[in-house]
């Protein structure tokens, strides 16, 4: 391991092989971190929070703060769990669960920008972008290779699906559908999200089914339960269509027209 002089790391701090601490860092009691993650100048990693592998944490990243809930009581030991080769840059803030036990959760592969904020009881997936400035109010889910775009800020409870991407400076307040495009104030279905498709490897014949029940659901002018049974008639069933529609069955906060 490879701490500065100057960083403070607690006797009960979990460390693996290879770990880098960074100059004036704190890394409080309780705290686990995975092999080869480095860790920059002035982060402070605070109590039950845990780190995988070979992630990199630029500088004043602070993980495991108090979550900004009233409903949070201060004796109640909750957590932060981040999975591996994840790049959380400078100033991000990640606060940890509200409920006793309970987790703030972060996947694997993930790239974090400068200054995004994480709130309590989040859940975000593998392989997805947090544009800077990005704000995610409280148990917000993000599913695997979604991007959420710089200065986005997506409300309480909201769900961003699949390979979605939800547009720069927007403001989220229903669910982004799997493998949509959402932007505006307050944010809308804008498209089809085809470059994220193509770019994903989702070969031409599912994109076509893609687009097939996008036009059905978003732009026939159906209700979405007579949008949703036309694509169960209409649509060929593949594993994307199915997560698309069920996604939007099972949305309570509903999604934008």
């Amino acid at each position: 391991m490879k701490i500065h002089e100057t960083a403070i790391v607690h006797p009960g701090a979990q460390l693996g092989e290879d770990v880098e601490v960074g100059p004036y860092s704190i890394i409080e009691e309780d705290v686990k971190i995975g092999n080869r993650t480095r860790i920059g100048p002035h982060v402070h990693i605070k109590s039950w929070s845990t780190i995988g592998a070979d992630c990199e944490i630029f500088t004043a990243v602070i993980i495991g703060s108090e979550p900004k809930d009233l409903k949070h009581k201060p004796d109640d030991r909750s957590f932060v769990v981040i999975g591996d080769r994840n790049s959380i840059h400078e100033y991000t803030s990640i606060a940890r669960a509200t409920g006793k036990d309970d987790a703030t959760q972060i996947g694997n592969n993930n790239l974090v920008m400068a200054y995004v904020h994480v709130a309590h009881d989040c859940k975000i997936g593998n392989n997805t972008i947090l544009a800077s400035f990005a704000t995610l109010g409280g148990h917000v889910l993000v599913e695997d290779k979604a991007i959420i775009g710089a200065q986005a800020s997506l409300h309480q409870f909201v769900r961003v699906g699949t390979m979605a991407f939800a547009g720069a400076c927007a403001k989220i307040v229903q669910d982004v559908p799997p493998y949509i495009i959402a932007d505006g104030y307050p944010a809308s279905v804008r498209c089809l999200n085809t470059v994220g498709l193509r770019r994903n490897g989702i070969p031409p014949q599912t994109r076509l089914l893609l687009k097939k029940a996008y036009k059905l659901l978003f732009r026939s002018n159906l209700n979405r339960t007579q949008a949703v049974q036309r694509v169960r008639e209409e649509v060929e069933m593949c594993d994307e269509v199915k997560h698309l529609l069920e996604f939007i069955e099972s949305s309570k906060r509903g999604v934008g027209v």
